[in-house]
């Protein structure tokens, strides 16, 4: 399925909500797809941590230890 492709589906939602969101004429759908996006970018990095938890502690320990590895040519 292409990125940009379109499908439809049924997503139950809080009627109190949806006549809410009507009221204040905000498109329902992309709002959904904002969320649904935001949610798996979120998710996505969650993940990325958690695989790469290791190597990041590792790095944080040899700054601990040793320092930035190009700190004297630092200019702030």
């Amino acid at each position: 399925m292409s990125v940009n492709a379109i499908k439809s589906v049924e997503l139950p939602l809080s009627e109190a909500l949806l006549a809410e969101a009507r009221d204040l004429k905000l498109d329902v759908a992309g709002a959904a797809e904002d969320g649904i996006m935001r949610a798996v970018k979120a998710e996505k990095e969650r993940l990325w941590r958690l695989e790469n938890a290791e190597a990041i502690q590792a790095a944080n320990d040899y700054v601990e230890k040793y320092g930035l590895p190009l700190a004297k040519f630092r200019l702030f």
